[in-house]
């Protein structure tokens, strides 16, 4: 899992709330082409929901904190990390069976996913959206580390904010 997948999470929370179906999750789980175990019912759909507001915190965190969150992830899910080849994937690192339920494997591979985040002291990568009516979180991958909101969207009505004030 990408540390994309987890921002993409979080940001469904945002309204209008893109995760309400389990035709949703199963897009989400297609995405990112999760393996493993997937039920596909309601308890599934709600324990990944309720999960949002965690990863949240882990993804805004300051490092110390993160680092924290992170830990205790990797601990309530008695993460063991180890290396692994299937399907069309080769050796990569999974830290729980695929048989786990869907929350606590997204959870784990988010946490993974930060720890390489946090050891090459990257967290500024992560932040939240610059638009004034907007909370997503932005994963900032460019190179000059420029990027400030999350999307295109937001990055539209600034622009023609600052448009209409510049007209004044």
């Amino acid at each position: 899992m990408s540390l994309q997948a987890a921002v993409t999470l979080v940001n469904s929370a945002e309204p209008p709330d893109t995760l309400t179906t389990q035709a949703e999750l199963d897009a989400y789980y297609a995405r990112f082409e999760f393996t493993g175990r997937h039920d596909r019912d309601a308890t599934e759909l709600d324990a990944v929901r309720r999960l949002r507001p965690r990863l949240r915190a882990l993804l805004t965190a300051e490092r110390d904190e993160a680092v924290e969150i992170v830990n205790d992830l990797l601990s309530e899910a008695r993460a063991v990390p180890r290396l692994v080849r299937h399907d069309r994937f080769d050796w990569h690192v999974h830290a729980v069976e695929p048989e786990a339920p869907l929350d606590r494997r997204i959870a784990v591979e988010a946490a993974m996913a930060m720890m390489d985040v946090i050891r090459a002291d990257e967290m500024g990568r992560l932040g939240v959206c610059a638009q004034d009516d907007c909370e997503s979180v932005v994963l900032d991958l460019s190179r000059n580390r420029s990027k400030i909101f999350c999307g295109t969207a937001c990055s539209n009505r600034a622009a023609v904010a600052a448009y209409r004030a510049r007209k004044r």
